[in-house]
């Protein structure tokens, strides 16, 4: 079809890409076409294609006028050679004339024209940093999964209490920062939907992780098996936050009153999205497609009616809301007054569930129609479809990335009371992202290119907004230039041990950047207990995976090759131990990570404890026990095991030397 590709590349697709072992590929017309008409772009026919064309056309031409982002200090040039009178966040103007003139003070200007006004995004040239934080330092701290974490209460799963008690514990034990799983709302009255990165919305927190003991309604005692049962955990859960609720007193309803009318319409149909969801979950609906058509509309007669005759539902949410913000606000502090120079780092998700309270509220702001995945890459040889969506490109740039400023915002809270850094998932949808139309396999997808020289500045100035640390997940397959842009950008990449070897041999220590977090794993990847006693082969062979024959003979190779490693840092002397006895290799491991010139080390908590079982075992669902295993005691009490409280040691020594 004539223009079919030129139409794919004007609506931001890109045609030709290249994947993680270096070979040049490209989409298939029956795929552009697929992905182009879940853009809205019909694109079967010539016809079609043409009328999509000036379609795009016009939608580009309004929306680009509305925002711009400039580095502080610098004189920019724009095409749109505006002419008028820019009204500074801070107080004060400046008169434009053509060109944007050097802007000193970082923030989101109001540049007012004859035509209309324009937002003049004005970013640091740099993120905030650890060198901000604490100059001169290195600085080490766990990656916790919150619904692992015990403290000295029984319950079903961790929560914004077992957080507070960890990051206490682990200030106190010399980490300074504690990196943690996704916060983002969930699907309350849906137990089988726990997942942190398939969430209902990203602007709100997830309810299951607020404390009833804050507002004097203590959990009563339950079981805390090692494996999480969500299907009686989460009711039981939401039994104990409705009779907080219906005790509360009138100062804790004035309090929610006053927290509900700071979070504006968009706390409220979130509020109201949960309790609809419940409403008609229990007849069987899971997303709010399901729903009858009439409450569709969040801003429709039949949500109106509903909200008030339902009223005490949706003011229970909006409890809810106010107590999760306050336990998120009280674990941070409780990291900084431990002497944590960070605290938390934020975990961002890279997108949301289709069904859920951001489409249903907000759906222009989303590509519809499309799933977010990748494609084949080191992660998912077969390529991955994730069952989410995202922030559509153009919808960015209409609303001036309002959508994205919020959810950054929400992530790291209020001046940064909620975090004092955040990782953003899957950081290469910064720059495209891989999509799938609804029914088609990961192959049938192609790259969506996102605006990132405009979102790298948007994190600059959120970042010093919140004096928070930007982390970026840059694993798989990374386009080429992201890596230099966002590095620029003061943003940290990862670089994960395993990943980083030369032949069977890992690269020693000293190659790693500075500007890194340097990593043993992550929470998708085997433990190092685990991959030294062959854990993720038996277990792959137990799924009835693909496993290749000399998958024993590999891993023997790659043991020597990273016994032969820590020796060459110094870090063990003999032979290799057997694979049964890790013990000296997770010592060596969390060494040679510690041992790094990397500013920030981050350690599983598996790995500090010395698991063998990893959080999450990606593309599976209920085969692998995904998001349940629980760590075997209290906090405190496990930094009180010889074991641990030496991998303490051994990370406090080799950040300080």
């Amino acid at each position: 079809m004539t223009g079919l590709r030129a139409l794919a590349e004007a609506a931001g697709l890109q045609v030709d890409w290249t994947d993680a072992s270096g070979q040049a590929k490209r989409v298939s017309d029956d795929a552009l076409v697929d992905v182009l008409g879940a853009l809205g772009l019909a694109a079967d026919s010539d016809a079609a294609i043409a009328e999509s064309r000036e379609q795009l056309a016009a939608e580009q031409g309004s929306d680009q006028a509305g925002f711009v982002s400039v580095d502080q200090g610098v004189a920019t040039v724009v095409d749109a050679r505006p002419r008028g009178t820019l009204h500074l966040a801070g107080g004060g103007t400046v008169a434009v004339d053509g060109a944007l003139p050097a802007i000193d003070e970082p923030g989101y200007h109001r540049l007012v024209t004859d035509d209309g006004e324009m937002v003049v995004a004005v970013a640091p040239l740099r993120c905030f940093g650890v060198a901000d934080a604490a100059p001169g330092r290195r600085l080490w701290g766990p990656a916790v999964q919150i619904p692992a974490l015990r403290d000295h209460r029984q319950t079903g799963f961790g929560d914004f209490a077992s957080l507070a008690h960890t990051a206490a514990a682990f200030g106190q034990a010399g980490a300074e920062t504690l990196a943690i799983s996704p916060l983002h709302a969930l699907f309350p009255a849906d137990p089988s939907r726990f997942s942190p990165y398939a969430p209902s919305s990203r602007l709100f927190l997830n309810i299951f992780y607020a404390d009833p003991g804050l507002v004097g309604h203590s959990l009563p005692p339950e079981d805390a098996p090692d494996l999480i049962d969500w299907a009686s955990a989460i009711p039981r859960r939401m039994a104990a936050l409705r009779a907080a609720y219906d005790a509360a007193t009138p100062p804790i309803r004035d309090a929610v009153a006053r927290f509900a009318q700071d979070g504006g319409d968009e706390l409220r149909r979130h509020a109201r999205f949960d309790a609809l969801h419940a409403h008609f979950f229990d007849k069987g609906a899971r997303g709010w497609q399901d729903w009858p058509s009439a409450y569709h509309d969040p801003a429709g007669d039949a949500v109106a009616a509903f909200a008030r005759t339902h009223a005490a539902e949706v003011d229970f949410y909006l409890f809810a809301q106010w107590l999760a913000d306050r336990g998120l606000a009280e674990a941070q502090t409780a990291a900084k007054d431990a002497g944590m120079a960070l605290g938390l780092i934020a975990d961002l998700a890279v997108g949301m569930d289709g069904g859920g309270s951001h489409a249903w509220s907000r759906r222009d702001d989303l590509i519809n129609g499309l799933s977010i995945g990748a494609p084949p890459d080191i992660l998912g040889p077969e390529g991955q479809n994730w069952g989410i969506t995202g922030f559509a490109p153009q919808a960015l740039r209409r609303e001036g990335f309002a959508p994205f400023i919020a959810t950054v915002r929400a992530a790291l809270g209020q001046d940064g009371a909620r975090a004092g850094g955040i990782r953003i998932d899957h950081a290469m949808g910064l720059s495209r992202l891989w999509v799938v139309p609804h029914g088609k396999t990961s192959k049938d997808g192609a790259y969506l290119s996102y605006p990132l020289p405009d979102m790298l500045r948007i994190l600059a100035i959120e970042s010093h907004a919140a004096k928070a640390v930007v982390i970026g997940e840059d694993l798989g397959t990374v386009p080429e230039g992201f890596r230099p842009a966002s590095e620029a950008r003061g943003i940290f990449g990862m670089r994960v041990m395993p990943f980083e070897t030369r032949g069977d041999d890992l690269a020693p220590p000293q190659a790693y950047d500075a500007q890194a977090a340097a990593m043993t794993g992550t929470h998708d990847l085997p433990t190092m207990a685990g991959w030294w006693q062959g854990n993720d082969i038996a277990w792959n062979r137990r799924l009835g995976r693909a496993v290749p024959d000399d998958a024993e003979a590999t891993r023997d190779r790659e043991r020597a090759g990273w016994w032969r490693s820590f020796r060459a840092a110094g870090l063990v002397e003999g032979t290799a131990p057997a694979p049964d006895q890790p013990e000296a290799v997770v010592d060596a491991a969390l060494g040679f990570v510690a041992g790094t010139p990397s500013e920030l080390a981050i350690l599983p908590l598996e790995d500090v404890v010395g698991l063998v079982e990893q959080p999450n075992l990606p593309g599976t669902t209920d085969e692998h026990p995904n998001w349940r295993r629980r760590m075997p005691d209290a906090t405190d009490a496990l930094l009180q095991r010889p074991e641990v409280a030496r991998h303490v040691a051994i990370l406090n020594e080799a950040r300080t030397a």
